[in-house]
């Protein structure tokens, strides 16, 4: 996918990973963006746990500048921004797949962007070295398969009854109580949030939010989507109203605003300094 316009021009490259990596990559992006103009973006919260490996410049999160990182689940808009160019792949992990990749409990990158040396080891600088010498997006890919495959063969994986959490709520939208989680498990609910919480990242409640709120946003990106009613109602929320306050909690405006600032073929939201709780993010994540 390309675009090219006066401010500059991007060009993503997606690709499926191999099939082994099922249930715990999602895809990889390799992206090369260029603008003579500051460019910012928002960045609602999302139960897909990216790591980004950066081919090129810094890019500047939360007004922290960063290379190559990992973004644990957060429930706050975070902000992005650079200007010049970007060059580097997008490994979208699943929260489970992301536990047993990295080898630690989400909880602890909660809210967090940490750099991928501290995550991953040293080793990992390596493997970017070689993906910035690969002459192509499918040797890079390539590259990814293979380095990730061999921690995933490494990693333990979760407990099953956290496997059938995640997957009973990912399935529903967010729809299952977590009272009818902790009965299918054999858990008291006070221990499936706790053991939820340090596998994922965030308690079973405050994903079901996010998983609804994922979904409706998805709905709104669809250029033939529902009206707002519609789209509240199908994604399981109360009213409108319960729409807007989820908008205001986690993108810091409103449906409508969040349908305007969509940039086009992109599945980026354009960020303004009028967002409000981008600070209020920051001290969270902090």
């Amino acid at each position: 996918m390309r675009n090219e316009s006066a401010p500059g021009a991007w060009e993503m490259t997606p690709r499926a990973p191999d099939p082994r990596l099922a249930g715990a990559v999602l895809g990889y992006t390799g992206y090369a963006e260029r603008s003579a103009v500051p460019l910012r973006r928002m960045q609602v919260p999302t139960t897909v746990v990216p790591l980004i490996l950066s081919l090129g410049p810094p890019i500047v999160v939360d007004g922290v500048e960063h290379t190559s990182f990992v973004a644990g689940m957060h429930d706050a808009v975070a902000t992005t921004e650079y200007a010049g160019e970007q060059l580097g792949v997008q490994v979208d992990l699943t929260p489970l797949g992301a536990r047993r990749l990295i080898g630690l409990p989400m909880a602890e990158l909660a809210r967090q962007v940490v750099a991928v040396e501290d995550v991953l080891g040293p080793s990992v600088s390596r493997l970017v070295d070689r993906l910035r010498e690969a002459a192509t997006w499918e040797a890079r890919f390539a590259l990814l398969d293979h380095a990730l495959l061999e921690r995933l063969y490494r990693g333990a994986p979760v407990a099953g009854e956290i496997g059938h959490a995640w997957a009973r709520l990912e399935a529903s939208g967010g729809a299952v109580r977590v009272e009818t989680l902790a009965r299918e498990v054999g858990w008291s609910r006070r221990h499936l949030s706790a053991r939820f919480r340090a596998d994922v990242g965030l308690p079973p409640k405050a994903v079901a939010r996010i998983l609804r709120f994922e979904r409706v946003t998805e709905l709104l990106r669809a250029s033939s989507g529902p009206s707002l009613a519609d789209a509240a109602f199908d994604c399981g929320y109360a009213d409108q109203a319960h729409l807007n306050r989820d908008f205001r909690a986690f993108a810091g405006t409103t449906p409508t605003d969040f349908v305007a600032r969509l940039i086009p073929d992109m599945h980026d939201v354009e960020g303004r300094p009028e967002v409000t709780n981008v600070q209020d993010g920051l001290a969270r994540a902090a």
